[in-house]
């Protein structure tokens, strides 16, 4: 290999959101993951539901003030059809 080209190798942690630390090797000091293999819901089988505000109270919430428009259909034309002369 040829000197001073490679990056340096460090070991270091790589710290996940929920808190579980893991030894890693990497170009990079230090790293910090959004979900790991602790916490990502495939790997654990639980399904977490980020719902804050309920999607289907605040729904109800924006339209419960409106009112249902009637609609009232209009009756269709009906075309005359045009009589052809034959020869």
């Amino acid at each position: 290999m040829k000197d001073k080209i490679h990056p340096k190798y460090h070991k270091t942690t790589a710290a996940c959101a929920c808190g579980a630390r893991y030894e890693i090797g990497s170009t990079k000091e230090n790293i910090r993951l959004d979900i790991c293999s602790a916490c990502h819901p495939l790997f654990t089988g639980k399904q977490k539901m980020l719902d804050a505000e309920g999607r289907v109270e605040k729904f109800m919430k924006k339209y419960a003030k409106v009112e249902a428009k009637p609609t009232a259909k209009k009756p269709k034309k009906i075309a005359a059809k045009k009589k052809t002369k034959k020869k």
